[in-house]
This record gives C-alpha cells, structure tokens and sequence, in this order.
C-alpha cells in the first residue's frame, strides 16, 4: 500500500512541476532567456496551472517523500504497475519543458555550428555565430564542447531538424535512455540475486534522475544507459563469463565517445575477472573499443577529435558555488575556494580510487561496489559539481546488495535537491556568489 501511494505521489508530482513549468516563463526553465514559443512550452503550456517558487519546493520534497515510500514497498509493487509509474513520469517530463538547465540548448548550438556554420565545436564556440536563432537560448557562449565525439556527431543530426524539431529530437533521446538505463539496471540486479522492482525503482524514480536528468534532457541519461548495459552484459547468461566482461568492456568504451565521465567505472571492469590473462584481454577490448571512438573521431573532426578533453581540463579550473570543496572552504572561512584546498579535495579522490582499484585487483571488494564508492568519491571532490551528476552512481548502487553504498548515493542525490530548495538558502552559499550559474551550460567532466 506505501508503494502505491508512494508512486502515487511521485507520478503526481511530476505532472504538477512540468505542467506548472510550461504556463509561462520561470526561473525552473533558463531556458526562457531566448523567449517562450510554444515548442519549448510544450503542450502542458495551455493548462495555466503555474507554479511559484515555493510551489515547486513543495511538489519536490512530496515527490522525495512518495520515492523513499516506493522503495519501501518496491518489493511488494506488481511489476507492470512500477513500469507504468516509471514510463508516465519519463513521459510526463518529456512533454513540458527543459527545466533547471540550458545544456540542451548547448548541444543544439555545437550540432548547428558544425553542419550548418562549418564551425568545428571543439575549436570553435558559439559566441563566433550569434546570428545563428539559438544563440540567445545558450547559457555559455564562450565554451568549446565537452561532449565526445560520439555524442558530438549524432547530435549534427539534429541540425536539419530546426530549433523545435532539434529540442524534441535530443528529449526523447534522454527519456530513451533513462527507460533504457533502468530496464538493463532491473536485469542486472535480478541476474545477480536481487530485487529487479527494486533495482528499477532505485534508478527510475528518483528525484535527480527525473527531475533533473531527464527534465533537463541530459545526456547523462545516455551515459547509463551504457553504464546498464555493461552491467546488464556482465551478469548476463548468454555469453561465457570471460565474454560477459570483454562486452562490458566494449559497452563502457562506448559510453566514453559519449561523455567521457563513464571512462571512471572501466578500470573496475578490467580488473573484475580474476585471472591475469583475462584482464589482459578484457583491457585488450576496451582499448580496442576506445580506438574506435578515437578513430570515428578522426573522421569527424580531425586533429581535433580529442578537443573534448582540453575542455573537461578546462572545466575542472571552474568552481560551482555548491561544490563540496566551496561549501566546506565558506564553513572554515576560507577566502574563496583556494587552489590548495581544492587540491586536498582531488588527493583525497586519487586516494580513495587507488584503494578501491587495489581492493578491486585483490579479489576483496565487488568491482561494481568498488566503482560506485569511486563515483561517489568523484562527486565529493570536483569543485565543479552540477546536481545532475547525482544520478552516476545510481545503476552501481541499484543492482549491488550494499547498503552503504546505496544509502550514501541517496544522500548526495537529496543534496543534489536541496540546493535547488529555497529551504536552503540558509545553510548554503548565497547565489550572488556564484563563481559559476547554478544552472550552468557546462558542466564537470564533460557536463
């Protein structure tokens, strides 16, 4: 009954934010910088429910409230009633607006300037064509994409498609992978032992994933859907067990050409296999599987294919005013966020994988766990944080049977939410003082 109601909650929720959203402009949708046409608004527009500020808090901390019930009572929900909760609050999303970020645009802008202004987005950015309409939707103007070449190049196929077509094009393709990501994380889970309702219910209904993943049309819901494909391949019956591994290998290599922060949870993967020769053929593939991407690149883009990279280094010299290492350095009244201690944050995270790696090669600790500890660990130490990246420890959490770990991911998931409350701004950072927008274009790792 607590599960029902719990989605119950959460599906309503959903509807009652993106068709509030979609009433006219507001400050959940940046996006409106460049205006309010009906193809953003979506069809939710004509509703006029609208919603306040503290509206939009309310519906959130009920929609937190109706997940924690779902996963109290995931068990016991029947499987078609949890996937039809799971699909209306994808779909529900879809149909409203892109809320709380403008990155979507971002990956309109790199996609046009590359087909239609000859603009190569890795050595180019959009400031240099801001005749072109989506200019005045972007946040940041003036930053090479981060994005790999993979993702790069299939989004040129958006260009054609014009700014509405282009936009409804990249949302269904995040709500794809949100759908993809939790169906392969259910599998995974159930092929090793464990709830797959839980599983699905832990990646597909949490507040992060929805309301910022998916409602903001990232394409970090793509990453896991690789990220639940080589968990779902790993664990899988078709193939022998050292198969299994060389096909995960390949997934997350994959996921790389995409967004390069899956490239964290490969290590793990390579190491999984307990014997020395297999590890050996297992990186074998996946470096294999990485020069493939490097080679589409090539033919993409040139010298220039690896271009992303020098923009993720560019990104880690930024600061995102509710990083940890900015909140903790404003508690210890620090000037700024120093580069010292900055650096304390990223020793800290290399100590931490190395440990996780060496558990990992021992034998003594769950690849999968490793990795997700490691992710974890990634998210504490970047002084670039943007909520969205909440959801990357979410399939490694889902389909493993520590606790721990799963509820350390919803602690950052929640702080992923509250910084986005007005509830917070008492604890929290004034935004006045943002190094960085809160809803910035660019984000850590390649967004």
């Amino acid at each position: 009954m607590l599960g029902l109601l719990g989605l119950a909650g959460v599906v309503v929720s959903v509807f009652c934010i993106a068709a509030g959203a979609a009433s006219g402009p507001t400050q959940l949708v940046p996006g409106r910088s460049g205006g309010w046409p009906g193809w953003m608004a979506g069809p939710f527009g004509s509703l006029g429910l609208g919603l306040s500020s503290g509206g939009f808090q309310t519906l959130t901390l009920i929609m937190c409230v109706g997940y924690l019930l779902v996963l109290t009572g995931a068990r016991a929900l029947p499987w078609r009633v949890l996937a039809a909760g799971i699909l209306a609050s994808n779909v529900l999303l879809l149909l409203g607006p892109p809320l709380i970020s403008q990155d979507v645009f971002g990956y309109l802008a790199f996609a046009r300037m590359g087909v239609l202004h000859g603009l190569d987005p890795y050595t180019h950015v959009a400031f240099e064509a801001p005749i072109d309409p989506i200019y005045p939707f972007i946040g940041w103007p003036f930053q090479n994409s981060p994005y790999g070449p993979l993702f790069t190049l299939a989004s040129y196929a958006t260009a054609p498609l014009g700014l509405a077509g282009g936009l409804w094009t990249l949302k269904v393709a995040a709500v794809a992978g949100s759908l993809i990501a939790v169906a392969l994380t259910a599998r995974a889970a159930g092929a090793l032992g464990h709830s797959r309702r839980f599983a699905a219910a832990f990646v597909g209904l949490n507040p992060v994933m929805l309301e910022l993943a998916v409602g903001g049309a990232h394409n970090d819901t793509l990453v896991l859907a690789f990220l639940g494909g080589a968990l779902a391949l790993t664990t899988g019956t078709a193939l022998t067990a050292p198969a299994r591994y060389r096909a995960g290998a390949l997934a997350l290599a994959t996921g790389v050409g995409v967004k390069v922060t899956a490239g964290i949870v490969l290590p793990f993967l390579l190491l999984a296999p307990s014997g020395r020769r297999e590890r050996l053929r297992v990186a074998a593939v996946a470096a294999l599987g990485l020069a493939l991407v490097a080679f589409v690149g090539l033919i993409g883009f040139g010298s220039h294919a690896l271009g992303f990279l020098d923009a993720v280094g560019e990104q880690q010299q930024l600061i995102a005013t509710h990083s940890i290492p900015a909140e903790t350095a404003r508690l210890l009244g620090l000037h700024g966020t120093p580069g010292w201690w900055r650096h304390c944050f990223v020793i800290a995270f290399l100590i931490a994988l190395c440990y996780a790696l060496w558990r990992t090669a021992r034998g003594t600790a769950d690849w999968r766990v490793a990795a997700g500890w490691s992710t974890l660990a990634l998210l504490l130490s970047t002084a670039w944080l943007l909520p969205w990246y909440a959801v990357w420890p979410l399939p490694l959490a889902a389909v493993c049977g520590d606790r721990r770990l799963r509820v350390a991911t919803l602690l950052v998931c929640a702080y992923a939410i509250l910084i986005h409350l007005p509830l917070a701004d008492p604890l929290l950072s004034a935004p006045a003082v943002h190094t960085a927008p809160r809803h910035g274009h660019v984000g850590a790792l390649g967004r």
